[in-house]
C-alpha cells in the first residue's frame, strides 16, 4: 500500500487531520483555519516539514493550489506594529527531517502522529516500542524482528495450541469423512448433515483451525505498517544479501522460503472434503509467495520465522494426537 504524501494539521481541539492534494485542489477545508495552538506540516515517506508556532498565540492555517502539481501549506502569525526607526523579530520554528518516534513527541504535542501506522496505530506503536527495545539490546533490526516474532508466538501459544489440536483431530477424522463422502456421493445436503453430526459426536469445531490466522491478521497488518513507516528501519541491514529490511528481498530468497513453509503447513492440515477447497489450499502457498515478493524483507522475515515456529508446534501436536488415536484403535 502506498504511503501518504500531503498536508497534516494538528490542534489540541481537533487533533490530527490529514489533507490530500486532491482536497486542496477542490478547496476543501476540513481542518480548523484558526487556533491558538497546533502546527501544519507536509508529509512524505519517512520525512516531513512542519511550522511550529509557540502555543498560546493566535495563528491561521492555510492551504492552496499554486499551479499544476504545485501546492502551498503554511501558517500566518500576527505581527505587532513597529514604530518608525525601530525593529522587531518574529520567530516561528521549522522542523524538517526524519519521522523519528523518540524525538518528535518531545518537540511539539502531536508531532509523533506524523508517523503513519494506519488504522492499527494502537497495536503498531507498542510493537515498534518493543522492536526498538530489542534492537537496543541486540544491535540488529533483523535479529530484533526474529526475537519479536518469538515473543508474539509465545503470547499466542495457548490459542494456537487449541487450534492446532482442532486441526489435528480433523486430520485423524479424515478417513471417516472420506467414507461419508463415498457413501452419499453427490447428495451434498445429506453429506453436510452427516458431517455436522460426526463433528458433534467427535466434539470438533471445523472452523477452529482458522482462529490463529484471524487473530494474527491485525498484528500482521500493524507490523507491516511499522516496517513500512518507521524511518529507523530505512536502509537497515540484516545479513548477507539483505541490506535494507524496509524494501523487498532483492533475490526473493525469503519469499521462496516462506512459500516452502506454507506448503509444509498445508500438508500438515487436514484436506478439506470439498475438492474445490482442497485445490484452493494447494494453490494458496503460490499465491501468497507472489504477494510477498513485493513486501518489505523485514515483514517476510517475520512471517517466515512465524511459519517455522507454527510448523514445529503443529507437528508436535498432530503427532501426539495421531499416536493417541492409534493406541486407542489398537
Amino acid at each position: 500500500m502506498p504511503t501518504f504524501t500531503g498536508v497534516a494539521v494538528y490542534t489540541e481541539k481537533e487533533k490530527f487531520q490529514k489533507l490530500s492534494f486532491e482536497e486542496i485542489a477542490k478547496a476543501k477545508t476540513p481542518y480548523p483555519k484558526n487556533s491558538n495552538d497546533g502546527w501544519i506540516a507536509v508529509l512524505q515517506h519517512y520525512f516531513f516539514s512542519a511550522w511550529l508556532p509557540k502555543n498560546g498565540t493566535p495563528r491561521e492555517f492555510y492551504t492552496r493550489k499554486l499551479d499544476e502539481n504545485l501546492y502551498a501549506a503554511g501558517v500566518i502569525v500576527p505581527v505587532d506594529s513597529v514604530s518608525p526607526g525601530a525593529s522587531a523579530t518574529v520567530t516561528v520554528p521549522l522542523y524538517a527531517g526524519p519521522q523519528e518516534q523518540e524525538k518528535l513527541d518531545k518537540i511539539a504535542p502531536g508531532l509523533d502522529l506524523t508517523i503513519d501506522y494506519g488504522w492499527l496505530t494502537v497495536i503498531a506503536v507498542p510493537l515498534f516500542w518493543l522492536l526498538a527495545l530489542l534492537y537496543d539490546w541486540v544491535g540488529n533490526w533483523g535479529v530484533a524482528i526474529i526475537i519479536l516474532t518469538v515473543i508474539i508466538k509465545a503470547l499466542f501459544y495457548p490459542l494456537s495450541a487449541a487450534s492446532y489440536r482442532s486441526m489435528a483431530k480433523m486430520r485423524v477424522l479424515a478417513p471417516k469423512l472420506q467414507r461419508l463422502k463415498d457413501q452419499y456421493g453427490d447428495d451434498r445436503q445429506r453429506l453436510q448433515q452427516a458431517m455436522m453430526e460426526l463433528y458433534k459426536t467427535e466434539k470438533i469445531n471445523p472452523l477452529g483451525g482458522c482462529m490463529p490466522i484471524v487473530v494474527q491478521i491485525p498484528v500482521f497488518i500493524a507490523l507491516y505498517w511499522v516496517l513500512l513507516a518507521s524511518v529507523e528501519l530505512r536502509q537497515a541491514p540484516f545479513m548477507l544479501w539483505i541490506n535494507d529490511l524496509s524494501t523487498p528481498d532483492p533475490w526473493f530468497v525469503l519469499p521462496i522460503l516462506m512459500a516452502g513453509t506454507m506448503w509444509i503447513q498445508t500438508s500438515l492440515n487436514p484436506e478439506p472434503p470439498d475438492p474445490v477447497q482442497a485445490k484452493v489450499m494447494k494453490i494458496m502457498p503460490i499465491v501468497f509467495s507472489v504477494f510477498f515478493f513485493f513486501f518489505p524483507a523485514g515483514l517476510v522475515l517475520y512471517w517466515l520465522v512465524n511459519n517455522v515456529l507454527s510448523i514445529a508446534q503443529q507437528w508436535q501436536i498432530t503427532r501426539a494426537l495421531e499416536r493417541g488415536a492409534a493406541a486407542r484403535k489398537s
